[in-house]
């Protein structure tokens, strides 16, 4: 199977914002308060909960796009109904993380991801994941499936291709900075207040290398069976980079059920359309668990 060299859009402003889930909320502003009286025994810095909510039915893991921290989802928790628990994976390199190195692989960041995921699947979880966090969060279902582990209810990619087909776009995180910088403008990734920030960029560059390289180096690896899940993907009617082809592929990664949304918006439609989206997240939960 070929490489996939995936397209990877991203917003700037994400990387270095500080954690804004409040710490009265999530001591050490990257876990959940209840964690010691649930399955978990022990805490992680993998994971932000903004929330804690002991009775909710079901956690619902979300894997930022390339760029992003935790603050990607900051409107997401006031917006999803009790019965779900928000939890947000925080990848080294950015936010409150900063001062560690990125992780270059999907495949190490999906495993590291998934040791730290293991004490809190203890009741219904979910996962869903916006273009890079989309192959994160597959990966960490394959490796849940892999160790005969419980696994996701439903898994939602976000603006992000099946993984198994070969990508026609050329990588970029080798090129020089200045050519770097214009492909990421090209890509309309960079905010307009940062463009004009040399000695800025540059403090972003290495995270932004790590993602992109993480994302164009990637490998699928075919080996064991299809997932057993739900698989939902997500697209932007006017996204350039991931076509509805590409997106219906993922048709051929489940056992279970498929089907395939759109919403008004580019590829960073997370942005402009997340009500939709946490609508959509929520009715499908909701469903699933009046099958069980």
């Amino acid at each position: 199977m070929p490489s996939c060299e995936r397209p990877i859009v991203f917003h700037l402003s994400a990387i270095f914002h500080p954690a804004w889930f409040p710490r009265e909320a999530c001591p050490e502003g990257n876990v959940n308060p209840h964690a010691q009286t649930s399955a978990a025994t022990h805490l992680n810095n993998w994971f932000v909960c903004p929330q804690a909510k002991p009775e909710a039915e079901t956690r619902l893991f979300l894997f930022p796009y390339a760029g992003g921290g935790p603050a990607v989802f900051r409107t997401w928790p006031a917006g999803l109904p009790d019965p779900i628990e928000v939890w947000v994976a925080h990848y080294p390199g950015r936010g409150s993380r900063h001062n560690e190195p990125p992780i270059k692989q999907i495949t190490t960041l999906a495993e590291r991801l998934s040791e730290a995921i293991h004490p809190f699947v203890d009741k219904p979880f979910a996962f869903f994941g916006h273009s890079l966090g989309g192959m994160v969060a597959f990966e960490i279902a394959r490796h849940l499936s892999r160790n005969n582990l419980r696994g996701p209810e439903i898994l939602f990619v976000s603006a992000c291709e099946a993984p198994h087909i070969p990508d026609p776009y050329p990588p970029i995180h080798e090129l020089p900075d200045p050519e770097f910088l214009h492909a990421l403008q090209q890509l309309n990734g960079i905010p307009s207040e940062l463009s004009n920030q040399p000695d800025v960029m540059q403090l972003l560059l290495p995270t932004l290398r790590a993602d992109f390289e993480a994302m164009e180096s990637y490998v699928y690896t075919p080996g064991g069976p299809p997932l057993d899940h739900p698989i939902v993907a997500f697209g932007g009617w006017s996204d350039p980079r991931v076509s509805r082809e590409r997106l219906a592929d993922w048709c051929l990664q489940t056992n279970s059920d498929f089907k395939s949304q759109y919403f008004p918006g580019d590829h960073f439609f997370i942005n402009t359309a997340w009500e939709a989206i946490i609508a959509s997240i929520t009715a499908e939960l909701t469903a699933a668990h009046a099958k069980n």
